[in-house]
């Protein structure tokens, strides 16, 4: 046992949470960052700039609190997202994990529990942990699908409180149809269930491809989240949102702390809503890295899973631990989510996506990789 753990056990830790991990990935400097599916395109000049307009006009007023309710940002956020909302459907955190969290303290706690389908994000039992919800781990298929009649079944087997549903998930990138999210809300019926659509990479998806927001109208316990981390190159920023009926926005003000977004973040979100079209621009760049890794990971001999997010994640790796090592030491950083045979890239600019995989192809022919 090493001494900082001693440490922490010690203390009077709640039991839930002995023998946890914090969230983490490894975090290097190196060259090439593709593992924790960042925008490596970065904010376009002038949205940076309407952003350091933004904030030094929140500057100014730094010495009072931020509007509470966020309302011009909730109306934004409305905006952006059509379907008929409005800013009463809309609510915001730091990140879409404080969204996910918040929600787990409205409607979870002791004696509830909220299900997962593994593999898919792994924030999701830490929140629950953090929370003192019980999380249940469900199944998907062995090619790490999830129909709808496997899910509901499920969902009316274990009878949960919450249940998340990340689409498209993470790490396999793969969507959720329509139906699942249907047939997950009709048989959590009983238990009532707050069903969550996690949608952090749907503006990554393939063209035609529908989202949940789709569905809220006449269902009050879903919920839709989003971020503004990944489309929106604001990963340093921390904002993410959710949809939902206007009385689960009142539910989550009754955990929120007061004035939890501050200036700065609201007037970062602002700009960047107002000047999407640049960073929209970006993100079908991205789309074409991505399609363009699956389709050079199969000419490989790889498995590349479809993918409808911004990175991919693949399989038929006999040592993955070895080519992410190889990766590493030609200066690109991958995920290894510990899935035997795979591993996960996001697709980054067309420079880094070239890198990577004349780095990948090298190393499956057994030659060492040039320095990226």
């Amino acid at each position: 046992m090493s001494e900082q753990l001693e440490r922490l056990n010690k203390l009077p830790l709640r039991a839930n949470l002995r023998g946890l991990s914090p969230y983490g990935a490894p975090q290097l400097d190196v060259p090439i960052l593709l593992n924790v599916n960042e925008n490596t395109h970065g904010v376009p000049d002038d949205v940076q700039s309407a952003i350091t307009e933004a904030v030094a006009k929140a500057a100014t007023g730094l010495n009072r609190y931020p509007d509470r309710e966020f309302t011009e940002l909730r109306e934004a956020l409305a905006e952006y997202l059509g379907h008929g909302l409005g800013p009463e459907n809309l609510w915001a955190a730091n990140g879409s994990n404080e969204v996910l969290q918040q929600i787990l303290q409205a409607f979870g706690g002791p004696g509830r529990k909220a299900l997962g389908f593994p593999p898919t994000y792994s924030m999701y039992p830490l929140l629950a942990s953090g929370t003192d919800t019980e999380y249940v781990r469900g199944v998907r298929a062995d090619d790490y699908n999830l129909s709808a009649e496997s899910a509901a079944g499920q969902v009316r087997d274990l009878a949960p409180n919450i249940v998340f549903l990340c689409s498209p998930n993470n790490p396999t990138g793969t969507g959720l149809g329509l139906d699942v999210v249907e047939a997950v809300y009709e048989a959590g019926e009983v238990s009532q269930a707050i069903v969550i659509v996690d949608e952090a990479y749907h503006e990554f998806v393939h063209d035609g491809t529908p989202s949940a927001l789709t569905l809220l109208p006449g269902r009050e316990r879903l919920i839709v989240s989003r971020t503004m981390s990944k489309a929106f190159a604001l990963a340093g920023a921390r904002l993410g949102y959710m949809a939902a009926a206007p009385e689960v926005t009142d539910a989550i003000r009754l955990v929120r702390l007061p004035y939890h977004l501050s200036a700065v973040t609201q007037a970062t979100a602002l700009a960047a809503l107002h000047h999407r079209e640049a960073l929209m621009a970006d993100v079908e760049d991205i789309k074409i890295q991505r399609d363009r890794i699956v389709a050079e990971l199969t000419r490989m001999g790889l498995t590349p899973a479809a993918s409808d997010s911004n990175y991919v994640f693949f399989g038929g790796l006999e040592d993955p631990h070895r080519v992410w090592q190889g990766l590493l030491e030609a200066g690109v950083l991958i995920r290894d989510v510990g899935i035997p045979g795979h591993l996960r890239v996001t697709a980054g600019t067309e420079t880094e996506t070239t890198v990577f995989l004349e780095a990948l192809e090298a190393l499956l022919a057994g030659q060492s990789p040039l320095s990226a």
